[in-house]
């Protein structure tokens, strides 16, 4: 193997680099000069010619018949500076004009110009820094692959080793260590894997854990009351009626709470289509609107837009139509649990250029800031909805963002306690 460093390799990869264009620059330059002296020399002969007599020269550079115009040189070309046009009429008259020394008359902008091309030229050293910096990173690459390269791969120690970290860890305690740097890389990736595993598993749990307890109370209810129908209800036609509503609204209770759980489990493993076409979401807001407004009379649902919002473009986005309607539609019925009876709740919508958004806003009991940013997690309830004792089983906004998220959308909450909540769900087109 080479025992070449790869540093000094891509630093002299970077200056032959920096090398071929400073000669390309070069020659760029002298191309430049040459033109612009041509340009001159061009540029002041023909203002020679605007000061001879009319009719010497019929179009420049063609002369008018017997009249010759040639460049001379008292030194016979040595002195550059001693170059004259001189122009000859069929009269024997001659007219002489010092070329160069008006050319170098213009010696303040030629250096202007020459100055400027030597720091280009001089920045060579600057270009050579800014192309070892592109290529650090290869370096970095070819520096690993040389010490891997030097590393004795015969020996099965190093194996062994990682195994044997592998086996005393697990996913309750997701750490793998070796000691050995050349693993370090290794390590990192095992110990995020195992990480997320660690939290996968975490998250099962609670699950299994919020829904076992959220399922137990109805369960408790339902048997209480089977229990006092067994004994007193045969007889007693009171206890047999309250039975009954307790018997229905429980089951009831019971049968959203495993119809939410089992929506959030089809979404979980992707069994939740979303049949998207272009709506109206002004028009989306206006229908649930209507039904909220039709349902519930114990609040004022106002339409905080105007009507001819569902016909305007600016709101169109892509989504399914029954899905958007469902987080709408949760978020709403969130606004009416938590407002006192009376109060508004005010629907709103919005272009945001790429898409366009819908806001709920109650005046409700609100949230704290803690309880805001743990509004979505499955099975959240805050302090004073509990206190409330409007019940929830504390799935619904979980599945509202699933809609929203996989419309690739947001949801936002700005809440306030004892002056309201707004939801807004902005979704793209």
């Amino acid at each position: 193997m080479s025992s070449e460093k790869p540093s000094g390799r891509f630093g002299s990869i970077a200056w032959s680099i920096s090398w071929s264009f400073w000669w390309r620059k070069f020659l760029s330059w002298l191309f430049f000069d040459l033109l612009a002296i041509c340009c001159v020399c061009a540029a002041l002969i023909h203002g020679y010619n605007q000061t001879l007599p009319e009719g010497t020269l019929q179009a420049w550079p063609q002369p008018t018949p017997g009249v010759t115009s040639t460049f001379t040189s008292s030194s016979n070309g040595k002195d550059l500076t001693d170059i004259r046009y001189v122009v000859a009429t069929a009269e024997g008259e001659t007219y002489e004009f010092a070329l160069a020394e008006d050319v170098i008359w213009l010696w303040p902008a030629l250096a202007c110009v020459g100055v400027a091309e030597v720091i280009d030229l001089l920045g060579i050293w600057g270009d050579t820094r800014r192309v070892r910096r592109k290529l650090a990173p290869l370096n970095e690459l070819a520096l690993r692959a040389d010490e891997l390269g030097r590393t004795d791969l015969t020996s099965f120690d190093k194996i062994e080793t990682l195994e044997q970290a592998i086996g005393r860890a697990s996913v309750d305690s997701p750490q793998v260590s070796t000691g050995d740097k050349d693993l370090v890389s290794i390590e990192v990736a095992l110990n995020r894997l195992l990480r997320q595993m660690q939290e996968a598993k975490l998250q099962q749990m609670r699950f299994v854990n919020d829904a076992s307890h959220e399922l137990r109370t109805p369960i408790a209810v339902i048997q209480g009351y089977v229990n006092m129908l067994d004994r007193w209800g045969k007889s007693d036609e009171a206890v047999l009626d309250e039975s009954i509503e307790a018997l229905k609204s429980e089951s009831e209770h019971m049968q959203e709470l495993v119809e939410q759980l089992l929506f959030l489990a089809r979404g979980d493993s992707g069994r939740n289509a979303l049949h998207k076409v272009s709506v109206n979401l002004a028009q989306v807001a206006t229908d649930v609107w209507e039904e909220s407004a039709m349902i519930d009379k114990s609040h004022d649902y106002v339409l905080g837009f105007d009507e001819s919002c569902r016909d305007d473009a600016r709101y169109l986005v892509t989504g399914d139509v029954a899905m958007l309607k469902q987080s709408i539609r949760i978020i709403v019925q969130n606004a009416a649990k938590y407002s006192p009876e009376g109060s508004a709740i005010t629907f709103g919508v919005a272009s945001t250029g790429s898409g366009a958004s819908c806001s709920v806003t109650d005046e409700g009991i609100g949230m704290s800031p803690e309880a805001a940013r743990h509004v979505f997690e499955r099975f959240y309830r805050a302090d004073n909805a509990r206190e409330s004792g409007s019940g929830g089983s504390g799935l619904g906004l979980s599945i509202a963002k699933w809609i929203v998220d996989n419309h690739g959308g947001r949801i936002d909450v700005l809440s306030r306690e004892g002056v309201g909540t707004r939801f807004t769900i902005t979704i793209p087109r």
